[in-house]
């Protein structure tokens, strides 16, 4: 694991959890709580994509509903804070965007960013916009997801790579795409996700091939 680069004491660590949280889940959480507690943040503010550029071709849930179920899912959780940052903004949703703009929060050198995604999409991270310019602006936070291995990490560039700090959660095989299919096919996605966002998806008709 990589030296964080900074005095911890002298800035607020701030855990930024993009995603599109189509719907958000359980898996979600625990990394979030995670990451809280082992970085010593200060609190996790949720970010969900309003466009997403690796998701063109995709169906995706309308953002205000995104949005609505990851505020369901955080509301118990005082560290935990959600954004509509990338909903309000027009045009594809890039992090780097994002990060440039979350700076302005806070005072000149205040902060520092902890940008929390699974080792999946770090392993991606090159066909981001200007990926190089994120590992600058924010450490980047790798969780562990079920098939993939720290090990993995050193086919990224090395800039980017020493801003990675790899971190071991609980393994829970739950994924959004997981959640959509099994609603699609009528099964039960209890113990997927809070309560109330399984309410809210039905209430709604989400994800089912009728609500398609």
């Amino acid at each position: 694991m990589p030296q964080i680069r900074s005095n911890f004491m002298s800035r607020i660590k701030v855990g930024i959890m993009g995603g599109t949280f189509d719907p958000i889940h359980f898996g979600h959480l625990v990394v979030a709580e995670e990451a809280y507690t082992s970085l010593n943040l200060s609190e996790v503010i949720f970010v969900p994509t309003g466009n997403p550029p690796h998701k063109k071709f995709k169906m995706v849930t309308p953002a205000e509903d995104r949005y609505i179920m990851t505020c369901m899912a955080i509301v118990d959780n005082p560290h935990f804070k959600i954004s509509k940052i990338e909903i309000e903004r027009e045009g594809t949703s890039h992090t780097i965007d994002t990060l440039r703009e979350m700076r302005h929060w806070y005072l000149p050198k205040e902060v520092e960013f902890f940008f929390i995604t699974g080792i999946d999409a770090v392993l991606q991270m090159t066909s981001w916009k200007e990926p190089s310019a994120i590992a600058k602006i924010a450490h980047i936070v790798a969780a562990s997801r079920p098939g993939y291995n720290i090990s993995q990490l050193e086919s990224l560039p090395e800039d980017i790579r020493e801003a990675v700090i790899p971190l071991e959660i609980p393994l829970l095989a739950i994924s959004s795409t997981e959640i959509r299919r099994r609603i699609a096919a009528g099964q039960s996605i209890r113990y997927f996700l809070p309560w109330t966002v399984e309410h809210y998806i039905y209430k709604k008709n989400l994800y089912s091939l009728e609500g398609r």
